[in-house]
């Protein structure tokens, strides 16, 4: 390949890494070109799938900063280039393979980072961002009807809890004053029976 189209590739997978949100590396071997066209296709709008020149790739690793995928850029290697949700991507190449163990996962770069196949695999046991959104959604709208229902209840309860406070004071009430005329009398003092002892003198 001359040097001017070599240095177009490497350019070209170059934006490839920069534009993408993850990039799986996988060896194809065995595969038909209709399976991976079948591979191509469930990885989403925007997405591709390429076979690439390890040479050329190394090169424009080391651009971005992804020297360590050198290791994995060994024999017929294609990569999947994704521009959406990486689980997404990530569960359609599981999925794919499961079908097709001829398809082998090296390893790759997610949101800037490095990683091997077991973290693509774990990757793709992630729920999707739209999963997760809907649950997130589900928890505040349930936390939000419970709270309108709060500020909706009937006066007719407010009501009724206020009444039956008021019977419980009531009723309280009798109970404090008996047990106050039940209170016995406190000792006299001495002056209180000097009084009474002037009392009795005096008759």
């Amino acid at each position: 390949m001359p040097t001017q189209a070599k240095a177009a590739v490497i350019d070209e997978i170059t934006q490839r890494f920069q534009s993408s949100s993850a990039a799986v590396l996988t060896e194809y071997r065995g595969l038909t070109v209709a399976q991976l066209t079948q591979l191509r296709r469930s990885l989403g709008e925007g997405s591709s799938y390429a076979v690439v020149k390890n040479t050329l790739t190394k090169r424009a690793a080391e651009q971005v900063g992804f020297a360590d995928l050198a290791p994995l850029l060994n024999g017929p290697t294609a990569i999947a280039f994704i521009e959406g949700d990486p689980v997404d991507a990530a569960k359609a190449i599981r999925d794919f393979a499961r079908a097709h163990p001829l398809l082998v996962v090296k390893g790759g770069v997610v949101e800037g980072r490095t990683v091997d196949a077991a973290e693509v695999t774990r990757l793709a046991d992630v729920e999707s961002r739209e999963v997760l959104l809907a649950k997130l959604a589900g928890a505040m709208k349930g936390n939000l009807t419970k709270a309108a229902g709060l500020f909706q209840a009937p006066l007719s309860q407010v009501a009724r809890l206020a009444a039956a406070l008021q019977e419980k004071k009531s009723a309280d009430a009798p109970a404090e004053a008996t047990a106050a005329d039940t209170t016995p009398a406190a000792p006299a003092t001495d002056d209180q029976d000097a009084a009474a002892d002037a009392a009795v003198s005096t008759d």
